[in-house]
């Protein structure tokens, strides 16, 4: 049977740029784009020339997209001016671009309050702007903003506004959730209307997420009829967010209520770079991905009781609803407290030691995890931690290098600007093949300090160590009073992009840092292949 094709709009570059704390430069926005068209993404909006200064070189200097059509964003022409004398319009059409993307008023309350004009005058623009696209050789595209909210308050307005850019020429007409606050069901019922009216094969979603419902509604929004989808990678986006286009392409693909009817731009052989592109777009950003994200998260198919655990080992169904290599994820079986035989045998083969099942050694193994976590320790959220563990217990990890002994000093003081400042400063002694050297680091808090210290001479290992870098730093207390004890959580990252966690429990919390430090350091040093001494 024919599947029906749905046609995947990316807006990360140009709405998801609107997120808080997002700064996309020219470069991300050029390595973005290109990951999105291999993905398969059919549409990536990049941005809005003319609104600025990056935007607009972008689309001067981007090289041509293999499958996806290049997008450009901008508004309908200004009340009270014609096409030709509307800088921002003429911008927006002199872009290289295939497609150009309209944001029109639909909703008569923003007509009224926002634009001032009359509902007549805003109708004319929607038509004269899509015009204008398509006499220019474009792919045109109006997004209907606020169009649920209006359809809602005067459906008769909100249809005309949307019939009229259709009738216009336009390939594409998005109904938009522009407050993110229509849910499900809602959207459905109306798409399901709009469908009578317009093609569902011209009728684009466009939803934001702040009722946590963008996947959801997205999701209806196809089963009424419409073939086109918009959302962001990660679900960037102003507020809380656009529709998750990272949740919404494998439940478009592996869930058989629609992978039976539609199909997309994106095959089983890409959706397995899925979890690469999402990750790829957190390192651009220079933030931790989010472990819980559906599908492409680091927890999404991890596995903690010991019970889950044995099942999953012996059916992965049992406890997962679809397999994580088909996301380019995989299988994390969390070693903790709750954690049983299987868990440890599971995580022992995935790193990578063989160890016959019935070897004592792993019951003593499973009772260290189990003491150490009943002290503060978190092996489930530091697994670089539990490997060192485990071959320390298991006699296979070299002692790279010894530390003797280290010091820390805070001293607060006037620089020579005169500025009143608080600075750290460290002394480690390591001890490599036999000799000792003293280093002295200087930084910004005592565990920057230690670390600039430590890393500044590991003599023979230097090398390995050179792209090591701290990314985040977590304290928690575990227990209260002046000898409160301190679990310290260290991420780290490598030149390569590859990240691990390690973990160091103690009632000083400069003793905890050191030793997630220490652990960080000797698992690069394990996993590189760093010579034995």
């Amino acid at each position: 049977m024919t599947r029906e094709r749905l046609y995947l709009y990316d807006t990360t570059l140009r709405d998801g740029a609107q997120t808080q704390g997002v700064d996309f430069s020219l470069e991300d926005k050029a390595l973005i784009a290109q990951q999105l068209d291999m993905l398969g993404i059919d549409y990536v909006e990049a941005g809005y020339p003319g609104a600025n200064p990056t935007d607009t070189r972008l689309f001067a200097q981007l090289r041509p997209l293999g499958f996806a059509t290049l997008t450009a964003f901008g508004m309908t022409k200004r009340p009270g001016r014609s096409i030709a004398n509307d800088p921002g319009f003429q911008a927006v059409l002199a872009a290289k671009a295939r497609a150009i993307c309209l944001v029109a008023k639909t909703w008569d309350f923003h007509v009224d309050v926002a634009l001032g004009i009359s509902r007549e005058e805003n109708v004319a623009g929607i038509k004269e702007s899509v015009e204008a696209v398509v006499a220019c050789d474009r792919e045109a595209l109006i997004d209907c903003e606020h169009f649920f909210d209006g359809y809602k308050a005067n459906p008769d307005y909100a249809l005309l506004c949307a019939k009229t850019a259709y009738d216009a020429g336009a390939r594409w007409v998005v109904l938009c959730d522009t407050n993110g606050g229509t849910l499900p069901d809602e959207i459905e019922g109306i798409v399901a209307e709009v469908v009578k009216h317009i093609p569902g094969d011209h009728l684009g979603i466009h939803v934001h997420n702040d009722t946590d419902n963008g996947v959801a509604n997205s999701l209806a929004a196809v089963r009424a009829g419409a073939r086109q989808i918009q959302g962001t990678l990660n679900g960037l986006g102003e507020r809380c967010g656009n529709a998750n286009l990272t949740s919404i392409i494998p439940t478009l693909m592996l869930k058989s209520d629609f992978a039976d009817r539609f199909e997309t731009g994106v095959t089983p052989e890409k959706l397995r770079t899925l979890t690469h592109v999402s990750r790829i777009v957190d390192e651009v950003l220079n933030r931790a991905p989010n472990r819980h994200a559906p599908y492409v998260g680091e927890s999404a198919f991890a596995h903690k009781g010991g019970i889950h655990v044995s099942a999953v080992q012996k059916d992965p169904r049992t406890y997962e609803h679809v397999p994580p290599e088909a996301v380019g994820n995989r299988r994390k079986l969390l070693v903790s407290d709750q954690a049983g035989r299987a868990n440890i045998l599971a995580e022992l083969e995935r790193i990578g030691i063989a160890v016959p099942k019935d070897d004592p050694r792993v019951t003593r193994l499973l009772d260290q995890v189990k003491e150490r976590e009943a002290e503060g320790y978190a092996y489930e959220a530091a697994d670089a931690s539990f490997e060192l563990l485990a071959r320390r217990m298991l006699g296979n990890v070299p002692q790279f290098f010894e530390v003797v002994s280290f010091r820390v000093m805070v001293e607060r003081r006037h620089n020579s600007e005169g500025d009143l400042v608080t600075v750290s400063e460290a002394t480690v002694k390591v001890r490599i093949n036999g000799e000792t050297t003293l280093s002295v680091g200087e930084g910004n808090g005592p565990v920057n300090a230690l670390d600039n210290a430590l890393r500044k001479d590991l003599g023979p290992y230097q090398s390995f160590i050179s792209d090591l870098e701290l990314v985040d730093y977590k304290v928690r207390i575990l227990t209260g009073g002046t000898d409160a004890t301190t679990r310290v959580l260290i991420e780290s990252r490598d030149g390569a992009g590859n990240r691990w966690y390690t973990v160091g429990v103690s009632p000083n919390i400069v003793d905890a840092s050191f030793e997630a430090l220490l652990d960080s350091i000797n698992y690069k040093l394990i996993r590189d292949g760093a010579p034995t001494p």
